[in-house]
């Protein structure tokens, strides 16, 4: 019941700060940079994400789930409490590496504590605890923003946060019980000093391309300014990404090889391309369609709810065995409702109808996320759960800081504050449309088979 309170808290988070940005990037000035406020969040977590990986190999999942929640706490009364842009991407960059650290101790207390055959039912029970967030969220936050102020969306968190804290500090023995791998070679493992120079490779790693993307980010932002100098800064974010990701992830993930490189890339595209189109629905809701927040934000939660409803249906006992198809089916989801998106935009069709493509969408990533989760643990031996794990949320994270990045550097370039920004959304969305069709043809080479070297994370 902890694991699920803190997957509630993050959910809500997300889901409210989503709704609330359009009213903070207007009062903040910084409606141009509205992606930032979501990428560089994600940049945070991609080095949360690889820390935790190293951290629960070593001295198991708490250290990093305690620590993780003092982080979330901390960030999130910075941005509440900012009264300029960068103080508040401060607080998110603070935020996201608590909610980096958390979600890979998660991963890490399911892959030890239950069997391959309990797996699939606790990440339905994941995703369900992304219900009640989905459902109340985005009211929430666009009463408080309408009401109140955007302000108290971000410190509204800090009571349940603290009652979690508290709750996970009361059933340490309990989560540590179920967390402690069987086999005795993890210890052992993480004590040589091979795993030592191993895990400080690994933190290195994850610390440079957070760099790397953070500076592919600022330079995306700036690209609308005439000086060279963000393009130079965007390019060399770029390559440093491409570089240095690959070596934080199973090989093969790049060219899709079968077995869990394509868990991984599928993971990559699909987090990519539906973070990516989801960030600026508001905005357009709110901008173009003129809706206030709270009807903005609901268009989220059926989405949500979508997504919901499709990790039931995984969770089946009937298509155990089919995973590969979930994800193929999943992909194609997605592509077709952020598809009906532009075209919504594009054809200036009933707003009503986001709904409808939100919910494809929602469905498309339950059915493929939830199968790709119990793969990737499925295809990978115990002793390496902590770095799949990582693996894992570093391709969902890396994903979604690309997927946004991109969007928001188009939406920078091209945004016109005095006019119509429609065909801005309509590129975003057919263009991420392409990507999530790629889905397609990674769950084609995905195959459950046992682990090799080959599969294994470098």
């Amino acid at each position: 019941m902890a694991l699920l309170a803190l997957v509630t808290i993050i959910a809500f988070e997300s889901m409210a700060i989503s709704t609330a940005m359009p009213s903070v990037a207007k009062d903040l000035d910084a409606v141009r940079s509205y992606g930032l406020a979501f990428s560089l969040m994600l940049t945070a977590q991609l080095l949360g994400i690889v820390l935790a990986g190293v951290w629960s190999d070593r001295q198991g999942p708490l250290p990093s789930l305690f620590a993780g929640q003092v982080m979330l706490a901390a960030g999130s009364a910075v941005a509440g409490l900012a009264q300029t842009f960068p103080m508040l991407l401060v607080g998110r960059l603070i935020a996201g590496l608590g909610s980096g650290l958390i979600v890979v101790a998660l991963y890490v207390v399911i892959g030890r504590a239950y069997p391959d055959s309990l797996r699939p039912k606790v990440f339905s029970w994941i995703s369900a605890a992304w219900v009640l967030p989905s459902l109340i969220g985005p009211p929430i936050s666009g009463w408080l923003a309408s009401t109140w102020s955007w302000r108290w969306v971000f410190l509204i968190v800090l009571v349940p946060i603290a009652v979690t804290f508290v709750v996970v500090l009361s059933q340490r023995d309990r989560i540590t019980a179920g967390a402690v791998p069987p086999d005795a070679e993890i210890g052992a493992g993480a004590r040589s000093g091979a795993g030592h120079v191993g895990h400080r490779q690994m933190a290195f790693l994850g610390l440079a391309v957070a760099v790397s993307a953070g500076a592919m980010q600022w330079g995306a932002d700036q690209l609308s300014t005439s000086h060279r100098l963000p393009v130079a800064v965007a390019v060399l974010g770029f390559v440093g990404v491409a570089v240095i990701a690959p070596r934080l992830l199973p090989s093969g993930t790049l060219r899709m090889a079968r077995g869990l490189p394509s868990v991984m890339n599928s993971r990559f595209l699909l987090t990519g391309s539906f973070n990516g189109a989801m960030t600026f629905i508001p905005l357009m809701l709110v901008n173009e369609r003129h809706l206030g927040l709270t009807a903005a934000g609901f268009m989220l939660t059926v989405g949500a709810l979508g997504w919901s409803f499709g990790s039931f249906v995984q969770g089946h006992r009937r298509l155990h065995d089919r995973r590969s198809e979930l994800v193929i089916t999943g992909g194609a989801s997605l592509a077709l409702g952020i598809l009906l998106l532009a075209a919504i935009a594009h054809f200036d069709w009933h707003y009503s109808l986001v709904g409808l493509a939100t919910t494809l969408c929602g469905l498309g990533m339950g059915l493929a996320m939830s199968s790709t989760s119990v793969l990737s643990l499925a295809l990978s031996a115990v002793r390496d759960h902590g770095r799949t794990a990582s693996s894992l949320q570093l391709a969902d994270v890396l994903g979604s800081v690309m997927g946004i990045s991109a969007a928001g550097a188009v939406f920078a370039a091209m945004h016109d504050p005095h006019g119509s920004d429609v065909p801005v959304f309509v590129l975003m969305w057919v263009i991420l449309a392409g990507v999530a069709s790629l889905v397609v043809a990674g769950g084609q080479r995905i195959r459950t088979c046992p682990v090799s070297v080959e599969s294994r994370v470098q």
